[in-house]
């Protein structure tokens, strides 16, 4: 053993070049015997953990290790010792002078029988920042994980390749469990394969058609498609985004919403609303001519002479001129809606107070928002629905406009309010509670927030009135 010498020894035998290394290098050199206890630490070790050298000669390095890494640090060291020729790398986390942990990867060498360093050496090198990022992509990767997994909407992944410069190639790398529930079709089927592959070349022809058109955008893009898996599930409202790596467009990452059941129901309201301006249409030039003539006919008649019988005459033809108004107003109100504009609470729902005739009614907004709509449309639904507070709360009713839930309004009032056996009743056309109306104006208001792809329901409201919500959807 007499001819070992530790490190700390070397410039006393004459290897300056040696200690130069040693000393000057960026790595951490350390040297501890059998037992673990530090018999050298190069200069490196202040720059890195804060130590001075002397600080950690003589001790066990076992102290300064964290006591979760302590048994993988032991595992390491047995095993350079059993197998002399092999070096064994680890990861353990050290303290530092200033009492923090630092991540330090070390590769030991067992050099008990070299005749040069009499122990085992340590090159170790600080990989905190290496570490913590490693830690903050598992956890985002597990978060990550965590949403895929329970996450309504289905989402896929496709890689983007380029076989040359004027091609583009999509394939598939992976499904999210509710994709895979309600299409059928698992990652394992569709795992590197092309749109086409799985879903034929017409409709693989029209997915693709997309896709590219999301590279050529280099941005999200948002639109409604055809894809036939199963019944129940034919339409899709999709949103594409693009990933990029080193400038180019790799993959391509799809959220998409099965709207079937909304693209069905908006077929059928037009189907209805087709049959109904079909009848609008008869009523509008077969019985308005007549009934204009008839109108005109009993006023003359009224100011030519007295009768009891022209005041109810009269009342019936105005009658008669307003419901051919609201079943025009409803056949036109209720198609689909198309284009849409951003549209401010307190602006619209001021504009149709002041167009109502309320009397001495009370409007309260009580929250301000904006939302997507049609302002046009979204009038007669505002105006029908004031006119009806007044019609049944009275001319001193109260009425309140807010946000219902995330993504709602709500109109409310203070009047008597609705029974709940009457509230689907009141929506649909030709019923009406009050003396002399159409039965129509909620007739239209249901039908315009349908046109919006929205829900109304009918509830009771905060003061016992009558409470309008309707859900738009996200």
């Amino acid at each position: 053993m007499e001819d070992r010498v530790a490190p700390q020894e070397a410039d006393t035998r004459g290897s300056v070049p040696y200690r130069t290394l040693v000393e000057e290098v960026n790595d951490l050199a350390t040297v501890v015997d059998a037992d673990g206890t530090i018999t050298y630490v190069s200069p490196a070790v202040t720059r890195i953990l804060g130590y001075d050298p002397d600080e950690l000669i003589g001790h066990e390095g076992y102290e300064f290790v964290h006591p979760d890494d302590r048994p993988r640090n032991a595992e390491a060291v047995e095993t350079v010792l059993s197998n002399p020729s092999e070096p064994v790398t680890v990861e353990v986390r050290f303290r530092a002078a200033d009492g923090s942990w630092r991540w330090i990867e070390a590769t030991m060498r067992n050099r008990l029988d070299d005749g040069l360093i009499d122990g085992i050496l340590l090159c170790s090198r600080d990989i905190t920042e290496r570490k913590e990022y490693e830690i903050e992509i598992r956890e985002l990767a597990e978060e990550y994980e965590a949403l895929l997994n329970n996450v309504e909407d289905a989402i896929f992944f496709l890689n983007v390749r380029r076989p040359d410069d004027d091609d583009l190639l999509f394939e598939f790398e992976r499904l999210s469990p509710s994709y895979e529930r309600q299409t059928g079709i698992t990652t394992e089927e569709v795992r590197g394969r092309t749109p086409r592959d799985v879903f034929g070349d017409e409709q693989g022809a029209a997915l693709e058609a997309n896709y590219r058109r999301c590279v050529d955008a280099g941005e999200p893009i948002s639109y409604q498609e055809e894809l036939r898996v199963e019944e129940g599930a034919r339409f899709w409202q999709t949103k594409l985004a693009p990933a990029v790596t080193d400038d180019k467009i790799t993959r391509l990452i799809g959220v998409t919403r099965n709207v079937t059941a909304r693209v069905e129901r908006e077929r059928r309201l037009r189907r209805q609303n087709e049959r109904l301006d079909e009848f609008a249409s008869v009523i509008s030039h077969d019985l308005r001519n007549p009934l204009n003539i008839a109108q005109g006919r009993a006023t003359l008649l009224a100011e030519r002479s007295e009768s009891e019988h022209l005041d109810p005459l009269l009342q019936a033809l105005d009658r008669m001129e307003a419901i051919v108004d609201d079943t025009l107003t409803l056949a036109r109100q209720g198609e689909t809606i198309d284009e849409t504009e951003s549209i401010g609470l307190t602006d619209i729902v001021g504009k149709c107070w002041a167009t109502v005739d309320t009397e001495n009614a009370t409007i309260e907004i009580a929250d301000e928002m904006t939302f997507q709509g049609d302002p046009d449309r979204l009038r007669h639904v505002f105006e029908n629905l004031f006119r009806n507070a007044v019609e049944h709360g009275g001319p001193n009713v109260t009425v309140r406009v807010g946000r219902t839930g995330e993504r709602g309004i709500y109109v409310e009032d203070d009047g008597p309010g609705i029974p709940p056996d009457e509230r689907e009743a009141v929506l649909e056309p030709g019923h009406s509670s009050a003396r002399g109306g159409t039965g129509f104006g909620l007739t239209i208001v249901n039908r315009i927030v349908e046109a919006h792809g929205w829900e109304l329901s009918v509830t009771t409201g905060t003061d016992g009135g009558a409470r309008f919500e309707f859900e738009m959807e996200t």
